[in-house]
């Protein structure tokens, strides 16, 4: 594929997102996708067979580069799991990345999405099963350094924390920002728990 071609796919799939992130997939036409973009509608149909395609391709291009930076590398980085998690929740929370009112864009397309389509239940279950994956990960590389306790599910652990994220996330479209402050002093004696 061409550079500009490369450019312009990339262009669709990002515009898509940040009207999908507010509007929500199903209320967001190709039309919309269009006019957001000022490509042409034969453009974006060289670039996907539907919207379900495109949505897809977001997913893939788009979500899942940004969430691995923000959620996973994060991770991979130091010898300290409670002071990792703590700092990757907090700043994903925090960032001014994300509008508090709309949520979380992952979770709203899991919230919205993988109920209906399997194709999109698969390739959101994909993200959500890494992020707790590299939660597992540094949870047992703790517990090999000493900074975990022998006995903790570090399964059962990474479940618990993308769950609360998932929550607080909606709890904050409802309840403002004000909410994030007490999750995270939740999360934190929680975090503190697994010495």
């Amino acid at each position: 594929m061409a550079k500009k071609s490369q450019e312009t796919r990339l262009t669709i799939l990002q515009k898509a997102l940040e009207l999908i992130y507010v509007q929500g997939f199903q209320a967001t036409s190709i039309d919309d996708i269009i006019a957001t973009t000022r490509v042409t509608k034969g453009a974006f149909f060289y670039h996907f067979k539907n919207k379900e395609e495109m949505g897809l391709a977001m997913i893939r291009e788009v979500l899942y580069p940004g969430m691995r930076m923000a959620m996973v590398e994060p991770l991979q980085r130091g010898e300290d799991p409670v002071a990792e998690i703590y700092a990757m929740m907090k700043a994903l929370l925090l960032s001014p990345v994300f509008q508090v009112k709309y949520g979380c864009p992952a979770v709203n397309l899991i919230d919205e999405l993988a109920p209906l389509n399997a194709s999109f239940s698969e390739a959101l279950g994909l993200l959500v099963i890494q992020w707790r994956e590299a939660i597992e990960q540094c949870l047992l590389k703790g517990k090999q350094n000493g900074h975990i306790r022998k006995d903790v599910n570090c399964s059962q652990a990474g479940l618990f924390i993308v769950s609360g994220y998932s929550g607080i996330r909606n709890m904050g479209k409802i309840l403002g920002k004000s909410c994030y402050t007490p999750y995270l002093k939740s999360l934190k004696a929680y975090l503190y728990t697994l010495q």
